[in-house]
């Protein structure tokens, strides 16, 4: 298993000890240090069966900033999270082909 993680996230921090408290010690990516490419974005993506925009953190202040309001195709908004990965929502745990966000962190357990 991979693990989308922010350390700095509380969400994260939490979803991570959840897993841990079930014996699981995934793959951790630090995906703010570690950017994922286009083709990674694509493929996580398709693992969680959302589009690009149902993967973006509204809350961010780049958000705000430059894409708040706008239309913009799948194209762009990968683009946009290749871009600026702190647009990525976060936790996410991949198994395989599938994956899920954990917000609430108990959506991990989905994967377990």
């Amino acid at each position: 298993m991979e693990y989308y993680h922010n350390p700095r996230c509380r969400k994260s921090r939490e979803g991570l000890a959840l897993l841990r408290e079930k014996g699981i010690e995934p793959e951790i990516r630090e995906y703010l240090k570690e950017n994922p490419d286009e083709k990674e974005i694509r493929s996580l993506l398709k693992k969680l069966g959302i589009p690009a925009e149902d993967l973006i953190r509204k809350g961010e202040s780049i958000y705000k900033e430059q894409f708040r309001g706008k239309k913009m195709s799948e194209d762009a908004w990968v683009k946009a999270l290749v871009e600026y990965p702190v647009l990525i929502e976060r936790p996410i745990l991949i198994k395989g082909d599938k994956a899920v966000i954990g917000r609430p962190p108990e959506n991990l357990e989905s994967l377990l």
